[in-house]
């Protein structure tokens, strides 16, 4: 179906009826990895980091296995820095990328053991001095295990809030500007909790299933040009 044959209420301004009804529609979804690992114990800056690592352009189905097979065998900055990288690459091989992103945990491991007492501090300008990490993990890691109010933006989040009309931006970067002044404390960082399951379940990137969302009746659908149930 296109989307001449859909609605397009006004943009969503007021975003707290629409992350209920979100969150009602992905109670039952996977949640996203680092959650999940979270939930699971492994909550240090550390383990959050490195599994956000693992999970850059990586399905969820892939990188949550993954993280939990390195953190199986080292979990701690000693504990990795210990691995040959060869052997940390083995680990985490069904990740895209396996080689660079051994090197850069490695690396990662090597500095907090050296630098931080194997402790890595809940500081992002610390985090992003990492090759490898930007704005998204650093923003996760400091939401999940650090308690902070962070807002971890990805595909996912960029995607919907755009379609929504809450934000007009072309990049995750662009996204985070944007929200940075106007999303409501009570969704860092939790937005992407809720909205990462369900930008990949229901608000999908191709052809959305806006026949069957929940939100049909309040989303602008912004740049919906086919839809699905």
């Amino acid at each position: 179906m296109d989307s001449s044959t859909l609605s397009h209420p006004p943009p969503i301004d007021d975003i707290h009826e629409a992350m209920r009804i979100v969150t009602e529609a992905v109670r039952d979804m996977p949640k996203p990895s680092m959650f999940q690992l979270a939930d699971e114990g492994f909550s240090t800056p550390f383990e959050q980091l490195i599994a956000c690592i693992i999970s850059i352009r990586t399905l969820e189905e892939t990188s949550l296995p993954v993280s939990r097979r390195l953190f199986a065998v080292a979990r701690t900055p000693e504990q990795v820095a210990a691995l040959p990288i060869a052997e940390l690459e083995e680990l985490i091989t069904p990740a895209t990328f396996p080689e660079p992103k051994a090197a850069n945990i490695h690396a990662i491991a090597v500095r907090v053991r050296d630098e931080f007492g194997g402790a890595l501090p809940c500081d992002g300008a610390v985090m992003q001095e990492f090759t490898g990490v930007g704005p998204k993990c650093a923003n996760l890691a400091l939401g999940i295990a650090c308690g902070q109010p962070t807002i971890p933006v990805d595909i996912h989040v960029h995607r919907v809030l755009n379609r929504w009309g809450y934000v007009r931006t072309k990049t995750p970067e662009q996204t985070l500007k944007a929200l940075e002044p106007k999303l409501p404390m009570e969704y860092r960082p939790s937005i992407n909790r809720l909205l990462l399951p369900f930008g990949k379940y229901i608000c999908t990137g191709g052809t959305p299933r806006c026949l069957s969302c929940p939100l049909i009746d309040i989303c602008p659908k912004i740049g919906v040009t086919k839809a699905r149930a």
